[in-house]
């Protein structure tokens, strides 16, 4: 559908003034079908939607006195500055006879009065104070919600009540993360709103309060139907019995339950919520009303997708339900973890790209949807721009109903609507007022999104695209750079320039690899998106389809997850920041003067060219280079110790590449990087010495990549859950598992490693009374590399310090040239253990402001006492002990080195590596 304006162009006659712009042949065959050409940009709306979001912000929280104070100033001074602005922009005329008898005006009255020529500005600045106290007396409404009503009191009395509640979120798993030694299970946790609240005294009241509702595992476990239920819930006499965690999955938003539980406050980070419910498994709630239609169609929908991917590798099983509806119950901690530090995390939540992408299938290219050249099925099946524009409507609101009204979700519906409101009244459109036309009403609709991480990155990666992103495109292009290419590397750049210092605001660490991932995968993102959405229509329809295409939607889901994993396991993919405000503005002025250094080494290919070589080589750091330049991994290293943060992970040298790994730490990415950073390609024994989380979380990132000839723990399988954790990983990689018995003998790169168990005995496999079995049941092991010699002890306590200075094989041992430290050097040490080892070098393996206290000073103390030099991660990062016919002394950080008084021993060098 063309305006008059377009029609008359075609015709080769134009009704308006002349313009040459217009006129002009456009050497098509049915001339121009959008002559209009854009002016500058229009930025009207963007001080009003700035002013909302910022009082918006700002009032959350505000004593109530200031808010009002402030919206009734902001609407008073608007008031009079629109009076104003009436009274002179439109002056009272005085009509007087002539002596003709004709009518004339009085010039003096009718002049126009200074400020005439410039009106609006008085009315901008009104609409700005108008939106600043809109937002802010929403804000204080909402706000509200967390204060009144007998909600709050409750909490904060930790009252028990029956509570009647609406789930509002989908249920999800909380990731499981390390404490110290122990692994913290998942629970699942859901929002949800009070409706009616009846405490100990009887007296019910009718509310709407925001809480928080965590739910633990029930009691019965899954059962014989896979814990789903139905959907929504059962309801009735089928609630009865504790509900497992799968059937607190199976929840959809708008469930009403009534349970009884205690109430409490929330942490004081959680900003948007009156109260915490944390129901136990034991309890069972009951269902009183099912989810409505839509959200019942949007949960088929969603368990049609899941059910569709159940089939494919790990990665694609994971990651598919996640790009396309935002659906991440399945994404393993260590994936997401590699897609934070790549900063590829907007791809598992649903962002205008998805919406994009969908609207782009039905009306083609936004630019081209009014012009007589558009694409997309609607114009191929004859469907008029209006009605189209009514589809498209339609399509993002069940977008939003499917992947849930997240903040990103919310801002590109709301975009999307407006832009197709414009597409289908025909007016001229421009998705900057449109951006800020969304903003304006979502902050006004739900102030919270104000204080939204999420929503202010999505609102800044979109105002690049729109504003950046075209200029250095067409920058790229005047250098000779293929528009396809250039499209694609300003659009990453944009958008990692604005977002990257809010980004360092929260996780105080600048990635280096975020333009390059992301370039590599946006190659797959389109293919990926539109086979899984094309697997979600038809699931529900024919599964044998759906599957074939979730099939083919996992070559491309597959390849982005290697993309994440390869760039978050290179050693210079990113740097520590200091976090914060000062930090993100720190970094948004760094930014700033790269941006104006490139303009100018964009002049110059060959200093341009470098300059990429030199980032390239610091994200990679191959180990020759960083031998040679940052002494490490030194020449001649046989032991190493990984900086893994609160945990363990040693690597014992077995050859070129080769390395047996004794512990994996707490975190999959780290000991992964340390391993890469020493050149470990294989790995021909991993040793666990005992199953607590700092000491076997990290397997995965062991495992990522590398030949792994088997997999030893000791016999105490305690905790379970990790226990059962390391078998499963064994299993998906098809690694043998066996265990370490004391006395036996083994060794690997040629001779040139071997060691002893010592520890622990048969009696200490599992029948050993302790005040802390897995740490006692952790397994000791004497390894000799080329003359130097190590014990490693694991975590043990005391009792079993002891007990291991009893056995026949420490009592003839000799005094060792470097001992790992048990416990991460706490301050429970058995003295005569350490007086019989008597080391001269003492590794110990502590995080960094751990809660610990690790290591204790008495035990540092205590070992320096003994003749001992003391290394610990904590303040000196890897550490890697070099033998006698070792390279360079030191390592970056300078270094020292240790030897015997009598010259027997051999002389040994540790290099460290700063964190």
């Amino acid at each position: 559908m063309r305006s008059r304006r377009q029609t008359a162009v075609v015709s080769g006659a134009s009704t308006g003034p002349p313009d040459a712009a217009v006129r002009a042949p456009s050497g098509r065959r049915l001339g121009d079908a959008h002559p209009c050409q854009e002016g500058p940009l229009d930025l009207r709306l963007v001080p009003p939607a700035l002013a909302a979001w910022g009082t918006a912000a700002l009032a959350l929280d505000a004593p109530p006195r200031w808010v009002i104070a402030a919206v009734v100033v902001c609407v008073v001074v608007a008031a009079v500055m629109l009076v104003t602005w009436t009274v002179r922009a439109h002056p009272v005329r005085t009509v007087r006879a002539d002596a003709a008898g004709g009518a004339r005006q009085d010039a003096s009255e009718g002049a126009q009065v200074p400020g005439w020529r410039q009106p609006w500005r008085r009315v901008s600045v009104a609409a700005v104070l108008l939106c600043a106290a809109a937002g802010a007396g929403s804000a204080a409404l909402h706000g509200a919600d967390l204060y009144r009503g007998p909600v709050p009191a409750l909490a904060r009395h930790y009252a028990e009540a029956e509570i009647e509640l609406e789930v509002t979120s989908d249920p999800r798993l909380t990731r499981p993360r390390v404490t110290g030694a122990h692994a913290v299970p998942p629970s699942v946790m859901l929002e949800a709103e009070i409706i009616r609240v009846t405490p100990a005294d009887g007296k019910t009241s009718v509310t709407r309060t925001p809480v928080l509702v965590f739910a633990g595992e029930g009691e019965e476990g899954e059962r014989a139907d896979g814990g789903r239920g139905r959907e929504g819930g059962a309801g009735g006499e089928d609630s009865a019995g504790p509900w497992s965690r799968a059937r607190w999955l199976a929840l959809l938003p708008s469930t009403r339950l009534r349970v009884r539980t205690a109430l409490a406050p929330p942490l004081p980070e959680s900003d948007r919520v009156a109260a915490v419910l944390r129901v136990e498994g034991g309890q069972a709630p009951r269902v009183i009303e099912t989810p409505s239609g839509p959200q019942r169609l949007a949960g088929r929908l969603r368990g049609g997708l899941r059910e569709a991917t159940d089939g494919l590798p790990p990665d694609a099983r994971a990651l598919l339900p996640g790009l396309v509806v935002g659906d991440t119950s399945r994404v393993p901690p260590e994936l997401e973890e590699a897609f934070r530090a790549t900063d590829l995390t907007h791809l598992l939540a649903v962002s205008g790209a998805n919406l994009t992408i969908v609207l782009a299938l039905l009306i083609g290219p936004p630019g081209l949807a009014q012009r007589a050249e558009r694409r997309g099925l609607a114009p191929r099946l004859g469907i008029p721009l209006r009605a189209t524009a009514l589809i498209g409507g339609a399509l993002t609101l069940g977008f939003v109903i499917v992947c849930r009204p997240d903040p990103s979700v919310l801002r590109a519906a709301a975009c999307g609507l407006i832009a197709l409101l414009a597409i289908g009244t025909g007016r001229r459109r421009s998705l900057i007022p449109a951006l800020a036309a969304a903003v304006l009403l979502l902050v006004l609709y739900d102030p919270w999104l104000a204080r939204s991480p999420g929503f202010l990155l999505s609102v800044l990666a979109t105002g690049a695209l729109l504003t950046l992103a075209p200029r250095w495109s067409a920058a790229f292009q005047r250098r000779r750079v293929p528009p396809r290419l250039a499209e694609a590397l300003a659009a990453a750049a944009a958008a990692q320039a604005v977002c990257a210092p809010v980004v360092a605001v929260i996780a105080a660490r600048v990635s280096l690899v975020a333009v390059p991932c992301n370039l590599l995968a946006e190659v797959a993102v389109v293919p990926a998106t539109v086979l899984g959405f094309a697997t979600l229509a038809t699931a529900p329809l024919v599964m044998p389809v759906a599957k074939c295409l979730a099939w083919c939607a996992s070559w491309p889901t597959s390849w982005i997850a290697d993309i994440a994993r390869t760039g978050a396991a290179l050693p210079g993919s990113g740097v520590d920041w200091p976090g914060g405000w000062r930090g993100g503005l720190l970094l948004a002025l760094a930014t700033v003067g790269v941006v104006l250094v490139g303009r100018k080494l964009l002049r110059h290919p060959w200093l341009s060219a470098a300059c990429a070589l030199l980032l390239l080589l610091a994200i990679v750091q191959p180990p020759p280079l960083t031998r040679v330049i940052a002494g490490w991994p030194p020449a001649g290293w046989r032991f190493a110790m990984c900086d893994v943060g609160q945990g363990d992970a040693t690597v014992l040298a077995a050859g070129d590449g080769a390395g047996v790994v004794v512990d994996a730490g707490p975190d999959p990415v780290l000991v992964d990087r340390c391993l890469r950073s020493l050149g470990v390609t294989r790995v021909p024994l991993v040793l666990l010495t005992h199953f607590h989380a700092d000491h076997v979380a990290g397997l995965p990132g062991v495992l990522r990549g590398r030949s792994v000839g088997a997999i030893q723990t000791t016999g105490y399988q305690d905790p379970p859950a990790q226990a059962r954790f390391v078998r499963e990983q064994a299993a998906a990689h098809r690694i043998p598992v066996s265990r370490a018995v004391a006395g036996e003998r083994r060794r690997a790169g040629g001779g040139a490693l071997d060691w002893q168990v010592l520890w622990p005995t048969a009696e200490g496999s599992g029948r050993m009374p302790a005040p802390d079995g897995p740490n006692d049941a952790s397994v000791t092991l004497l390894a000799r590399a080329r003359g130097v010699t190590l014990l490693l002890l694991g975590d043990l306590e005391p009792p079993a310090q002891r007990a291991l200075l009893r056995t026949p094989a420490v009592a003839a041992l000799p005094p060792v040239d470097v001992l790992k430290v048990a416990h991460h050097g706490s301050a429970y040490q058995d003295p005569g253990l350490l007086r019989r080892t008597a080391p001269r070098l003492a590794l110990i393996s502590a995080g960094r402001d751990n809660s610990y206290g690790h290591p204790a000073p008495r035990t540092v103390a205590a070992l320096r006492a003994g003749g001992a030099e003391v290394f610990r991660t904590d303040t000196d990062g890897s550490i890697a002990v070099i033998g006698p016919t070792g390279g360079p002394t030191g390592g970056p950080s300078g270094g020292s080195a240790a030897g015997s008084a009598d010259g027997a021993a051999p002389v040994l060098e540790v290099a460290t590596r700063p964190p």
